[in-house]
């Protein structure tokens, strides 16, 4: 069985972002960028597939700048076989990413698709949810646990009342959640290893696919400041600080 693993390169998590002065967007120069954190998890989630002998092969695929080589070192590293970059400089939003991989799909025809449930940088959660409405196929989000049985694979996903697990037949997408793995360690033995391991660069418009923005940006804003908070001495002055401070009693 072939998986598929779309990563993303973005701002690295520990990273404190700060808007541009024009509020045009997030100021990334000389800022560290890592993998998306769950296209890590999803990473290592294929790679126990292949470890357990249910995968046979793990694509993993980047779209953006070139720079997205690393992060697709990165993922060679923790176990996919090889990569593809689809490279391009233009602005990148969900529906031309899943444009893309389902280009890629009907091209490399894997059975199984798993992704991080959402970028951390637009935190968009959108395009596993799109390339299955694109493919046709059936999903699962924000699984906390995945086991392939046969031409099948059994989803245990969180929902807002707790866990909800579902059958899907393959091929299937699959978007991962935090809980379901962590990812392991990347040593240097195998970081230099994926050096070696074959790498793919495509443009989109060898997929033929149009990656146009249908959406623009007007501005960005930092959040506002919170207020600090007031201790109070008993019952009686939170409720008429409610009542009559804050009005929401």
């Amino acid at each position: 069985m072939k998986v598929l693993v779309p990563v993303k390169r973005v701002v690295d998590y520990n990273v404190k972002v700060r808007v541009k002065s024009d509020q045009s967007g997030v100021d990334i120069a000389n800022v560290k960028m890592s993998m998306n954190p769950f296209d890590e998890i999803a990473v290592e989630e294929a790679t126990r597939l292949k470890e357990k002998g249910v995968a046979t092969e793990i694509v993993a695929v980047s779209c953006g700048v070139a720079q997205s080589q690393e992060t697709l070192r990165t993922a060679m590293a923790i176990g996919a076989d090889r990569g593809i970059l689809v490279q391009t400089d233009a602005e990148l939003q969900p529906l031309a990413v899943a444009k893309l991989l389902k280009a890629l799909v009907d091209k490399e025809q894997p059975q199984l698709v798993i992704l991080g449930k959402q970028a951390i940088d637009d935190d968009a959660n959108q395009t596993g949810q799109m390339l299955a409405a694109l493919l046709d196929w059936p999903q699962a989000t924000f699984a906390s646990k995945v086991e392939v049985e046969g031409d099948k694979v059994k989803v245990t996903r969180e929902v807002d009342g707790g866990l909800e697990t579902v059958a899907l037949s393959l091929p299937a997408i699959v978007t991962t959640d935090l809980r379901l793995n962590e990812p392991r360690y990347v040593t240097l033995p195998n970081i230099m290893k994926a050096k070696k391991k074959p790498l793919e660069t495509v443009s989109p418009e060898d997929l033929g696919v149009d990656v146009a923005p249908r959406l623009k940006t007007l501005k960005v804003v930092e959040p506002a400041a919170r207020k600090a908070g007031i201790m109070v001495p008993d019952v009686a002055t939170l409720v008429d600080k409610l009542k009559n401070e804050a009005k929401v009693v």
